[in-house]
């Protein structure tokens, strides 16, 4: 196990909140206080203060179906005092006999290009989101019927069909004791409405449609884009845009999407199940190509890496076992806090504008000239 980062002595011991327990609509969700483990509120760096170097692990998909998955980095980032974002599919906590209550835009009722869960793994799952937030980590969004082919793909979508695939996402979330009839199980600890203020849209298409919905729901950033630079996040329509970004791929002449699909994809040709004397080393080529990412910015201009994943065992499993390495390679070093989405953005709201674009102006791999000494001083 990693030795404990500089990040513990930031957490404090989860509040009380037996006696706040507030449910919302059909008991599905409940409003219970203030998020457990949590950092200490962000303040805004001093003069001449090197910036951490943020870590963002998040899941698209958020389901358990069996395999032990979630659980699985539920216990790794336990283990390493690290937060993540999991992008729950509402659908995935819609049962498949109510799939009619899905109307996904320019498709027909209750398609889904992702299959419904059965009963036993949306119980799972709701198990794992309610570990999962109380155990400091994010839930956002990854919409529902993840289409990205053909006429009905999110390509396509206005901003208002945006918002009703939004508004039904967050409704299968609060509605999930009605459509299951679970009347006993215990609801999700948090309210949805609060807690989602970010998402990533199916095969990161549709972004600039998806803006200006997610600018007037309130929401704070987006991760939908893709091809983006190792460089500090600016706002897009006024919000964060905290995109994939292209990484070095060990032993190849081009740089990699920071996503297991798109490393999988440059290995394997799209081959989920490829020929198993390969899955050494490309496992061992994927931890080399997060590493490399990590170090071409810790090393340098700090910038926030983005680090996207599913809960899948293609090729034996062989991505898994990269991210959980590469996430515990990075634990070790000082300085670095593995993070959600929502403790980015509350960090960078809580820097000076002019101090952002100060960070900005350092390209991909660019150390301050002089030191970080100099290079943040007020002027």
């Amino acid at each position: 196990m990693a030795r404990p980062r500089r990040l513990n002595a930031r957490m404090g011991a989860p509040p009380e909140t037996k006696d706040v327990v507030r449910r919302i609509g059909d008991g599905s969700t409940a409003y219970t206080g203030d998020q457990p483990r949590q950092p200490a509120a962000p303040v805004a760096l001093a003069p001449g203060q090197v910036p951490p170097q943020f870590v963002v692990f998040s899941w698209d998909g958020a389901g358990e179906v069996g395999t032990g998955l979630f659980p699985r980095f539920l216990g790794l980032a336990r283990d390493h005092d690290a937060r993540m974002t999991f992008f729950l599919s509402g659908i995935y906590l819609l049962p498949e006999a109510r799939r009619h209550l899905y109307r996904p835009p320019n498709n027909p009722v209750g398609a889904s290009d992702i299959d419904y869960l059965t009963d036993t793994h949306l119980a799972q799952t709701l198990r794992c989101v309610r570990q999962a937030w109380l155990d400091g980590h994010e839930i956002g969004t990854h919409f529902n019927g993840h289409f990205c082919d053909g006429a009905g793909s999110v390509e396509y979508w206005t901003p208002g069909q945006w918002r009703s695939e939004i508004e039904q996402a967050r409704t299968f979330v609060k509605t999930w004791r009605t459509n299951t009839g679970w009347l006993t199980e215990e609801p999700l600890p948090f309210d949805y409405d609060l807690e989602l203020i970010g998402g990533r849209t199916p095969c990161l298409l549709g972004q600039a449609n998806l803006l200006p919905t997610a600018r007037d729901l309130g929401w704070r950033y987006d991760a939908s884009s893709s091809g983006g630079t190792q460089r500090w996040p600016r706002r897009r329509n006024g919000i964060w845009d905290l995109p994939l970004q292209s990484i070095p791929f060990p032993g190849r002449t081009f740089e990699v999407l920071s996503m297991d699909y798109n490393i999988l994809a440059n290995q394997s040709v799209d081959s989920m199940n490829a020929p198993s004397e390969h899955h050494d080393a490309w496992r061992l080529q994927a931890v080399a190509s997060y590493l490399a990412g990590f170090e071409r910015a810790y090393r340098t201009n700090r910038a926030p890496l983005f680090i996207g994943n599913h809960f899948e065992e293609w090729n034996g499993g062989i991505y898994m076992d990269a991210v959980e390495e590469a996430l515990k390679r990075m634990s070790d070093c000082p300085d670095v806090r593995l993070v959600s989405f929502r403790q980015l953005v509350d960090w960078l709201d809580a820097q000076e504008p002019a101090v952002v674009e100060r960070l900005r102006s350092l390209d991909v791999g660019e150390a301050p000239p002089d030191g970080w000494a100099g290079f943040l001083t007020r002027t």
